[in-house]
């Protein structure tokens, strides 16, 4: 029994010197401090300045364009055929102006445009684009209660915080804010439509989520500026979050022929083509590949500037200047940096051999 009493007090006294050399210790370094420890010894390299997030900056960012973010209605005939979103990006003494998707407004008889403050006004489509995929629309300058401030795609960083404003899923969801990552830029992305049809748009990649509906709403940074129209994602069971939208430098090169109704003046080569790997389309036109060709655009038919080049049929067509033609969107995507009246040099493969010839490019009617 004295044994125990004895182990008792000393396990008592070792514990209250323990405490007190650790209040000594206290006393002379706080507790909490500004910065990160230093760890020199252990090769950590230290950081004496305070980080802060501040939570509240998204909500703020937030407040500046959401008023001008709208959801669309495309309306066919008497039904409502689809819901998409939009942002006014500038206005007059009469009217308001509204950038878009040009698949929110396809095929449309009307157009109803649903407002922040939920009041519904008609819109007019003034032009749009399929390539670009996108389009304008006006509404009564008395509708409009914000316009967006516009930023640039090329002042923001792989890794900072970005948002976006729309109506994912329609009427019911409107205004929904998500928020992400700047995930890539300068993207390469094919949209199908059909084989030659396809085409590339180079887009902004975000994780921030993306759904039917948000067609069109804006992209924005930190500081609420528009910084892409949001335009596409990928959609497979083994993906999750890529969204993709379009630079707003990119859009805003051709806002002024939108706005009048014109149509996007783009180059044309001449000829008529499918992809390598379009055997049952190449067939159809007789034409037989080398085996060791891959890749490239098989030319069907020629004329104008690709004819007086010297393009014949059958020809696989597999640069263009210093870019690699893997495809027919991709040629659409190089050609389409032109414009009428530029020389491009071509590189393309004619029994075996390899061949360059230059073609000038023409103003295609359509």
């Amino acid at each position: 029994m004295r044994s125990r009493f004895f182990t008792f007090i000393s396990l008592l006294i070792s514990f209250l010197l323990g405490g007190l050399l650790v209040y000594l210790l206290l006393m002379e370094t706080p507790l909490f401090q500004k910065g990160v420890y230093n760890y020199v010894n252990n090769g950590v390299v230290s950081c004496d300045d305070e980080v802060t997030i501040d939570e509240t900056g998204i909500s703020l960012s937030v407040g500046k364009v959401y008023d001008s973010v709208v959801m669309i209605e495309n309306i066919q005939g008497t039904t409502l055929d689809s819901t998409g979103s939009g942002f006014i990006y500038k206005k007059d003494d009469q009217y308001g102006y509204i950038m878009t998707n040009q698949h929110v407004v396809a095929g449309a008889s009307s157009i109803v445009v649903v407002m922040s403050n939920n009041e519904e006004v008609e819109g007019r489509v003034l032009g749009s684009d399929p390539y670009l995929d996108l389009a304008v629309v006006r509404i009564p300058v008395d509708a409009v209660y914000a316009v967006a401030t516009l930023g640039n795609s090329d002042g923001t960083n792989l890794g900072d915080t970005v948002f976006t404003v729309g109506a994912p899923l329609g009427y019911e969801y409107r205004g929904s804010i998500t928020r992400g990552t700047m995930s890539g830029k300068n993207r390469l992305v094919t949209v199908d439509v059909s084989t030659t049809a396809d085409y590339v748009m180079k887009v902004l990649q975000v994780d921030a989520a993306v759904n039917r509906g948000n067609s069109g709403g804006p992209l924005c940074n930190i500081n609420g500026e528009v910084i892409g129209v949001i335009s596409l994602k990928l959609v497979d069971d083994d993906i999750e979050g890529m969204g993709f939208a379009i630079p707003i430098e990119d859009a805003m090169t051709y806002v002024d022929s939108l706005e009048k109704g014109e149509a996007i003046e783009r180059p044309l080569m001449g000829v008529t083509m499918a992809n390598v790997s379009d055997t049952y389309l190449l067939l159809q036109n007789g034409i037989t590949l080398d085996e060791n060709i891959s890749s490239g655009v098989v030319v069907i038919s020629v004329s104008g500037g690709a004819e007086m080049a010297g393009l014949q049929k059958g020809d696989v067509i597999v640069k263009m200047n210093d870019e690699v033609v893997p495809n027919a969107a991709y040629l659409k995507y190089f050609l389409f940096k032109h414009a009428p009246g530029d020389v491009v040099t071509v590189t393309y493969y004619r029994d075996g051999a390899e061949h360059q010839t230059d073609i000038t490019l023409t103003k295609s009617e359509n």
